[in-house]
């Protein structure tokens, strides 16, 4: 049976890194074995819908490279693939599980289950509707037939409730944590069908479209692993049993530092972005996005392959390709992954190093032109090539080599006291009359060594002339080497900027 698994998120805001992720093993999964990756958006919880953010879902997997096979925006042979645009199909099914004796037709109103939990709260104990309590509630196992018909005419606030067997041992088997189990007893009877909206819950909807869509694994957060019983035991109650998926539950990511599940506000608080592109929401709050960032989508995506799967191996750059190659659920991790955003920028210096001079310098180009800085592209890739290892990111460019292309007009107050001083003012313009009248190559590997030989035929100190040179020439004590900076800026900039030095500092 060819290999069909499906990422399915609700729109209800920003997709956040962990989901990101589930898709990505989801995509992963179904590559290895030649399968397909479907995107499905399951939008029936309608009360927290968030503008946009189906299309945010859907330009993020775009980013990473995470292309589904069908699904919303592609179309495939189980289209529709929006749950909203589904609900005609759901409300037969759930009603074929009422006439199979699995589920029930229940007409509490909101205050009588409040009333329910408010008495069990008063008794110490939690309110769970199921075997023990739905003989008290209102519902058709305890009303008569005709009080049931007529209810289902006249309101519209009831709902469909499975029927959870008692004292059943529901055995479950998860590809990740192995065999489980678990007492019905301790479970309720879910809502799966509501008459307010006529849509379904995620549970129902869930396990119809699974089925319809012949997925074959099902690969989702850990957060879903309460609701494995009752997934388990729609299957059977459908008589689905031979086609069930099989599922695996995923890590959580964990918070840098503490405990607990990794959030928007560790984020905010420790300054990195925790979804995958910038989101601004219906209210006008801003988060910041990997994209945004400056991140690579290689990068990031091989950063969230390593948070909860394990190659096995010391390799820990990977392509797409070589992930696919690999991947493996047998090396998903059960415990939770924590995240690390120092890792996730040296995942992003090493791609950034590895990138060729004149994708980076193409990428510098419109940072420069936002500086007020014209650039002829040959020159952009001589200064990338020369600085991309000090970088993390293509923003750090210019924090590292401005004065390539601007001559500084300020000079570092700390380093003009320390290096601008004693004999070094005269020293630099000696060097630039020995400058003036060289008249050999302007190359590195030429006026390098060239003034190196010069300070030590005077026998002046090497450091801190060299120091004193470089604030002239860059504003600050610290930065590339003389002979770069020089053979980039040219004889004329040179001298004209130890000339501006000698006038100002």
């Amino acid at each position: 049976m060819k290999t069909r698994v499906r990422f399915a998120p609700s729109p209800t805001g920003p997709l956040h890194m962990g989901g990101v992720r589930t898709a990505l093993y989801n995509y992963l999964y179904a590559k290895r074995r030649g399968g397909d990756f479907i995107l499905r958006i399951e939008d029936t919880d309608s009360h927290r819908f968030v503008p946009g953010a189906e299309q945010y879902i859907i330009e993020s997997l775009r980013w990473c490279g995470i292309v589904p096979d069908e699904g919303v925006g592609i179309g495939g042979p189980h289209a529709p693939y929006r749950q909203s645009e589904r609900r005609e199909i759901y409300r037969q099914y759930a009603e074929q599980l009422v006439a199979s004796g699995h589920a029930y037709y229940a007409f509490d109103s909101a205050e009588s289950l409040e009333q329910a939990r408010a008495q069990a709260e008063a008794s110490g104990q939690t309110f769970i509707y199921n075997s023990a309590t739905r003989s008290a509630m209102c519902n058709s196992l305890t009303l008569s037939a005709e009080e049931t018909e007529r209810l289902l005419r006249e309101t519209d606030t009831w709902t469909i409730r499975f029927k959870m067997p008692l004292g059943r041992t529901v055995q479950m088997d998860d590809l990740i944590r192995g065999h489980v189990e678990i007492n019905s007893d301790t479970l309720d009877d879910k809502v799966l069908w509501k008459r307010a909206d006529s849509l379904p819950t995620y549970h129902l909807a869930n396990i119809v479209d699974d089925h319809l869509m012949e997925i074959t694994e099902v690969i989702r957060g850990e957060e879903w692993l309460p609701s494995l019983p009752l997934h388990y035991l729609l299957y059977e109650a459908f008589g689905w049993q031979d086609s069930m998926p099989r599922f695996a539950h995923l890590p959580l990511l964990l918070k840098p530092v503490g405990n607990g599940k990794l959030s928007k506000r560790d984020g905010d608080k420790m300054g990195f972005p925790v979804f995958p592109l910038r989101w601004v929401s219906p209210t006008g709050e801003v988060s910041r996005g990997y994209r945004e960032d400056g991140y690579f989508p290689e990068a990031f995506v091989n950063m969230l392959a390593l948070l909860g799967w394990n190659p096995g191996t010391e390799q820990e750059l990977f392509s797409m390709e070589e992930l696919v190659e690999a991947f493996s659920l047998e090396k998903v991790s059960k415990s939770g992954a924590k995240f690390n955003p120092e890792k996730a920028k040296w995942f992003n210096r090493e791609y950034l190093r590895g990138k060729d001079d004149a994708e980076l310098a193409e990428a510098f180009l419109p940072l420069l032109e936002a500086q007020g800085v014209r650039a002829d592209k040959a020159f952009v890739v001589k200064v990338v090539a020369l600085i991309k290892e000090r970088a993390t990111f293509v923003s750090d460019f210019w924090d590292i080599a401005w004065y390539l292309f601007k001559a500084p007009t300020e000079y570092d107050p700390k380093d003009a006291a320390k290096f601008w001083k004693d004999e070094n003012p005269a020293r630099v313009q000696e060097l630039a009359a020995f400058v003036r009248d060289f008249d050999g190559a302007f190359e590195r590997d030429v006026i390098g060594p060239a003034l190196e030989e010069y300070i030590r035929s005077r026998e002046w100190p090497m450091g801190k002339v060299m120091n004193a040179l470089r604030l002239a020439l860059t504003g600050s004590g610290s930065g590339l080497g003389i002979a770069d900076v020089a053979a980039l800026i040219g004889k004329e900039e040179f001298l004209a900027r130890v000339d501006r030095c000698c006038k100002y500092a």
